[in-house]
């Protein structure tokens, strides 16, 4: 795990099964990229809820092009795709930068 930025890691191909797959708390991943608009305005949304929920969900961040492979074993196609871990398995996919309201009514059965 490198960097934090607005309360969320960043994670790399390396790390990725030590800060994600192994985590106790079920795990956020948003697979992003430096040119991706979308994913810049979903930054501030994931700070806030990272901050709130950080008792019940960890929120991470990956760059798809500097970290091929997790993107390839997770079939990400595109970004932003937030993916959920829980217990070393996806359990939720969403695509797409969303508000904050809408994103925690969709966490919400992770959240639970």
């Amino acid at each position: 795990m490198t960097t934090y930025s607005e309360g969320v890691a960043e994670v790399t191909d390396a790390d990725f099964a030590a800060e994600v797959l192994a985590a106790e708390l079920p795990v956020l991943v948003k697979f992003t990229a430096e040119w991706c608009g979308p994913c810049r305005q979903l930054k501030p949304v994931l700070g806030a809820i990272a901050k709130e929920e950080a008792a019940r969900l960890r929120i991470v961040e990956i760059d798809v092009d500097r970290n091929p492979e997790t993107a390839v074993t997770y079939g990400i196609l595109g970004t932003p795709t937030l993916m959920v871990f829980s217990s070393g398995e996806p359990v939720k996919s969403l695509v797409g930068a969303r508000p904050k309201r809408r994103l925690l009514q969709e966490l919400e059965d992770v959240l639970a």
